[in-house]
């Protein structure tokens, strides 16, 4: 049930009683939309003192509204706008506003939905537990530290150096609201308007919308099946930045190995230009060890003055948790803070507090580590139910990581119709077209699509690649 505010309500001035002048005001919200249905009136004791009305001209304004089947009386309750409006209250000189044609929804986390982790196993009582610890404390209803909250910066580096060897100090570490703002202010701190960029294709579609946005220019590097990115073609440009997903590239799934990502650090140094290393998906690795990161062989070198290094906790933890990190530079820490500013401000400190908690207290690690084998099992379930019921038409061609696979096939349905069968059954997967956004490039010969395989259960994987299966043989209607 929705409280109605009486908010803006006034009588029009002019001829006629009060009573009448209430009733059509109050009729005007109603059959605007701007009053939704169901939703509890002012008492009219209290809307009489908001208005200077005596009581009795409300209750005879209300009176006549229900009696005309606009607003209905709850014994012992009070008044209601109606569920169900008479018909006759149309009128020309009135545009509902409030009335949204009602679409199908689809679940965004629903099965193969990519870049969701498993939410059910996220240890939600301990979280919580950490949240209730700090939701007392008034330090943190202030203001925050635009830069993000210290012990959290303090325990955020001590992982990343730890688990990526990133060289930094929490002096260094900018708390960001997700992945997507720390891209935005990497960006922002390091080109100007039409300065060069070069994009990954297939690439990050978020991270599109961002170059576009700013009006940088784009150029693409093309991502070769289960080679990776075009190292040559990068070390050939004249751009004057790279944005790359060195660990597990999104939506190929292809790793840059440590001698290329050197090769990297030298084109940077050379020329003077910077590298925007998003590394997704670090944690997550089945058939080798994780590469260091860019930015930590750049460091070991004392060459990590070009390398902004980026990262959230979107995968690791939960998608709407939206804190992210930014690792920068030195002197491009308080350009960053200025952009920052002036984006959003500062980053909800309860939420800070909790997760600085959640890694002292070493349950970020464990989680890590439970769900790195958990994945491990959904990404062997995977691929042998693709091989089962697709294997004949249908390859995985991305590396053993992530939350996602990459499949390609040559004949038969194409990517778009196999993603609108799963749709409409419920599922979800994208086609590769998503993430291809220069579009006078030479059109692919084969299809392909990706499914995130983060949020299914292990026990429903089989049965859900099974059901694809039959939708990707299904003859046209």
């Amino acid at each position: 049930m929705q409280m109605i505010e009486v908010g803006d309500l006034t009588l029009s001035p002019g001829k006629g009683s009060r009573q009448s002048k209430l009733f059509h005001a109050i009729r005007s919200k109603i059959v605007s939309g701007l009053w939704s249905n169901g939703g509890k009136l002012p008492s009219t004791r209290k809307l009489a003192q908001e208005l200077s009305l005596s009581r009795n001209t409300v209750i005879a304004a209300y009176e006549q509204l229900a009696a005309e089947g606009y607003i209905e009386s709850r014994l012992g309750s009070g008044f209601y706008v109606a569920v169900e409006l008479p018909e006759q209250y149309i009128d020309a000189n009135i545009t509902p506003t409030g009335k949204v044609p009602q679409t199908p929804h689809l679940n965004v986390n629903a099965p193969f939905a990519p870049g969701v982790p498993d939410l059910a196993q996220f240890p939600h009582a301990k979280w919580q537990r950490l949240l209730q610890c700090h939701s007392s404390l008034t330090s943190l209803l202030g203001s925050q530290d635009i830069q993000g909250s210290k012990e959290l910066r303090i325990r955020l580096a001590d992982y990343l150096a730890s688990s990526r060897s990133v060289v930094c100090n929490s002096n260094r570490i900018i708390i960001t609201s997700g992945a997507q703002q720390a891209l935005s202010i990497a960006v922002m701190a390091t080109l100007k308007q039409s300065d060069s960029i070069l994009m990954e294709q297939p690439g990050y579609t978020q991270m599109d919308k961002i170059i576009a946005l700013l009006g940088l220019d784009k150029q693409g590097v093309r991502v070769h099946e289960k080679q990776g990115v075009d190292i040559d073609a990068i070390l050939q440009s004249r751009s004057q930045a790279v944005y790359i997903t060195p660990s597990n590239q999104y939506p190929m799934g292809t790793a840059i190995t440590t001698e290329k990502r050197l090769k990297l650090i030298e084109w940077a140094m050379a020329g003077n230009r910077w590298i925007i290393e998003d590394d997704y998906d670090s944690e997550f690795q089945f058939a080798h060890r994780p590469y260091t990161s860019l930015q930590g062989l750049a460091g070991q070198m004392g060459m990590d003055g070009q390398v902004l290094y980026i990262g959230s906790f979107s995968k690791v933890m939960f998608n709407s948790l939206r804190i992210g990190y930014l690792v920068v530079p030195e002197h491009l820490v308080e350009p960053c803070l200025m952009i920052k500013d002036a984006l959003s401000g500062d980053t909800p400190g309860h939420t800070q507090a909790a997760l600085a908690d959640f890694i002292l207290e070493g349950d970020l690690l464990r989680h890590i580590r439970k769900m790195r084998r958990l994945y491990q099992d959904k990404y062997q379930q995977i691929v042998r139910s693709i091989e089962y019921y697709l294997g004949q038409h249908v390859e995985v061609i991305s590396q053993p990581a992530g939350l996602h696979v990459t499949l390609k096939w040559q004949q038969g349905i194409d990517e778009q119709t196999w993603v609108s069968r799963a749709k409409e059954a419920g599922i979800i997967m994208r086609p590769l077209a998503y993430y291809e956004h220069l579009h006078n490039e030479n059109v692919r010969s084969w299809h392909s699509v990706v499914l995130g395989y983060g949020n299914v259960a292990l026990g429903d994987i089989d049965s859900l690649i099974s059901s694809l299966a039959m939708l990707f043989h299904a003859k046209k209607k």
